[in-house]
């Protein structure tokens, strides 16, 4: 007697940020954290501009974007796979440009400040709790919970937010300021990477 075959499990219905396919705010992210490195490894000379440490940590979500796979309704858009070639082709165009013009400098400003290193701890601490925070979130209100979908939304929006300040407050504000709140900084760091950490997280 034959049996009926088992039917195929069923893809799970996804609820993009925004309105947008899935990976999209992933990529957008990934090129807003990838494009603070090109701006400082194209400044002009003369600036003494180097990379936060806590946007290396930023730069390990990017590899995670990159690796990951967008569900079933995004595979057939454009957007999520327009965005990996942008952070990647931006990249490697930055760095190349910066070698080429002074190999030394962008060494020099790829390098973070001797005082930032005792902070990894912390910015490591913030990494992981502002992505295991969103994991647990995902577990326990599950995937398509409507209030998960609005927090996750938020998340977005505000690490979108932050990283466009960040960029305003590098480049823009901090240059010209004699006294900096070294304290304020490093809180406003820690922030930073635990958003942006919590909304790949709950992505992952």
């Amino acid at each position: 007697m034959a049996t009926t075959p088992a039917p195929a499990p069923a893809v799970p219905h996804e609820y993009p940020t925004f309105g947008l396919p899935s990976g999209s705010v992933r990529g957008i992210l990934s090129v807003l954290i990838c494009s603070f490195f090109w701006i400082v490894l194209l400044w002009p000379a003369g600036s003494p501009l180097t990379v936060p440490l806590g946007h290396f940590f930023l730069l390990t979500l990017v590899f995670m974007a990159f690796a990951a796979h967008p569900l079933q309704g995004g595979k057939a858009h454009l957007l999520p796979w327009l965005m990996r070639v942008l952070f990647v082709g931006g990249s490697l165009a930055a760095v190349a440009v910066a070698v080429w013009t002074n190999s030394q400098l962008a060494a020099t400003r790829l390098t973070p400040g001797v005082g930032e290193i005792s902070q990894w701890p912390v910015l490591l601490g913030c990494l992981a709790s502002g992505f295991g925070v969103a994991l647990f979130l995902r577990f326990v209100l599950g995937r398509h919970h409507n209030m998960f979908i609005v927090i996750r939304a938020w998340v977005g929006t505000v690490a979108m937010l932050l990283l466009f300040v960040e960029t305003i407050l590098q480049f823009l504000v901090l240059p010209g300021l004699a006294d900096k709140n070294m304290e304020a900084l490093k809180v406003w760091e820690g922030l930073l990477v635990a958003v942006v950490a919590g909304y790949f997280g709950s992505r992952a």
